[in-house]
């Protein structure tokens, strides 16, 4: 009787007047959105990051007293720029996307899939940006100093400012920051350099937050451009806590096939120029050389058009490119007839031919689709429905788009073509590289000299056009 007593006081809740907790409940919070919770979960409810909620304390407040600056804050108009003005990288196609170049202090993100380049183009930069006056330190984490030589020689990218280190310990790498004083330092990369006194393995969301977190303080006390290389998911998102992409100054990422030459470094935030830029680079056997016109490599070379071919132009930052988009269609008697696109949005290309179906322009549920970039660019942007409405149109109808007209434009639900930006700029373009026809939206202005542009308000009003200026297989 009185140890079955003892056991039902022992189980009473918490909030039962007279008892009192012996400890405080335990919350967990999401490295990567800060959501809090009062159990440990696998998967972050707000985020729905997987593996990133951890045991915190709880809060103590306390009062916070003010404390010695560093600086007395001073007028806005009193404050010199002259320490956060950019250096150049060497690179035309790398100082059009950061800027103008590398500021002092900054810290720079640049991610990518593996084996698309990032450690041959920052080694270039680091080669480049050497000088007696601004040494480069190059941190390997991931190969050994003797194979990173190697890249080195292959490449043509040895200078005797470049000093090179392969270190997985933070505590190593700020040593060798210490002793050379570079005025870059670049990190190859995050996730393999872990800090002892921190809990987790290389990698882990809290060994990332807390390295990145040195780095940082490190570059900007120093006045030390950082470039970090970091590796993405399979999603194709940088990998590690989303905190990452807040402290950072700078987040680049290099797109490319690794079956093609081109490689695109794109902008995704900039503290120091545009937010939106694009350089184009080749990647060879000899290294990484810049594009300033690679157009040639989205176009097909052919002695004679062929059907399911339209030529867009599409607006990376703020420089068009022209980019073929091609279609193929397939009769079928299967119940789902097989869709697959390479290069293209594939929720753009579903939409696009959904509309086409309902205006009895495409047959959808009697055809396959196969639809695709030329040279591997990617078009993201809604300019590319008009080219990809055509192209499907044409192999539909056995029928060729005349082959120097281009076309670009928005397509909506109902059918009609919506206006674009940059419609000045991309026909421009088209009328540099010989286009004489273009259709675009309606209200685009008049196009440049040799350029007969006509506007068009709706997809079958393009399919008529198709008709007139197209000619039979």
């Amino acid at each position: 009787m009185f140890s079955a007593r003892f056991s039902a006081l022992s189980v009473l809740p918490s909030n039962v007047p007279g008892v009192t907790k012996s400890r405080s409940a335990p919350a967990y919070r999401c490295a990567e959105c800060g959501w809090s919770t009062g159990k440990w979960v696998g998967r972050c409810g707000e985020c729905q990051a997987w593996g990133s909620v951890e045991e915190v304390g709880a809060p103590k407040l306390r009062e916070i007293r003010p404390g010695p600056v560093t600086e007395p804050a001073r007028p806005i108009g009193e404050v010199g720029t002259e320490a956060a003005v950019a250096r150049p990288t060497g690179l035309d196609e790398l100082d059009r996307v950061l800027g103008g170049g590398l500021v002092p202090g900054s810290v720079v993100l640049l991610a990518g899939e593996p084996g698309v380049g990032k450690s041959t183009l920052l080694l270039e930069v680091a080669a480049r940006c050497g000088d007696p006056g601004h040494r480069a330190l190059y941190v390997t984490g991931e190969e050994s100093a003797a194979q990173v030589r190697l890249r080195a020689d292959r490449v043509g990218s040895l200078s005797p400012h470049l000093f090179l280190a392969a270190e997985t310990d933070l505590a190593a790498v700020l040593g060798h920051v210490e002793a050379v004083s570079p005025g870059l330092l670049v990190v190859d990369s995050v996730q393999t350099v872990a800090a002892a006194e921190v809990e987790g393995s290389a990698g882990g969301v809290t060994q990332v937050r807390e390295v990145t977190a040195a780095l940082i303080r490190a570059a900007k006390a120093r006045g030390m451009a950082t470039i970090i290389v970091g590796h993405v998911t399979k999603e194709g998102s940088v990998a590690g806590p989303r905190t990452l992409e807040h402290l950072v100054d700078v987040v680049l990422h290099v797109e490319g096939d690794r079956h093609a030459r081109l490689r695109l470094v794109r902008a995704l935030k900039n503290r120091y120029g545009p937010a939106d830029e694009v350089g184009c680079f080749e990647l060879a056997e000899d290294g990484i050389w810049g594009m300033p016109d690679p157009t040639g490599l989205f176009l097909t070379q052919r002695s004679a058009p062929a059907p399911g071919s339209c030529v867009t132009v599409a607006l990376e930052g703020t420089r068009p490119l022209l980019a073929e988009v091609q279609a193929l269609t397939v009769g079928t008697n299967v119940p789902s007839p097989r869709r697959q696109s390479s290069g293209l949005d594939t929720a753009r290309v579903a939409m696009v031919t959904a509309v086409l179906d309902k205006q009895r322009l495409f047959i959808g549920a009697r055809n396959e689709l196969y639809t695709a970039t030329v040279g591997g660019v990617r078009l993201r942007e809604p300019a590319a429905d008009l080219a990809i409405a055509l192209a499907v149109g044409s192999s539909h109808g056995n029928r060729m788009v005349h082959p120097r007209l281009v076309a670009f434009g928005e397509v909506g639900l109902s059918g009609e073509i919506r206006r674009v930006t940059g419609t000045a700029r991309r026909l421009a373009e088209a009328a540099r590289l010989g286009f004489g026809f273009a259709l675009v939206p309606p209200d685009s202005g008049p196009g440049p000299e040799g350029l007969a542009v006509r506007e068009v308000t709706h997809v079958a009003e393009a399919f008529e056009l198709l008709l007139a200026t197209g000619t039979d297989r």
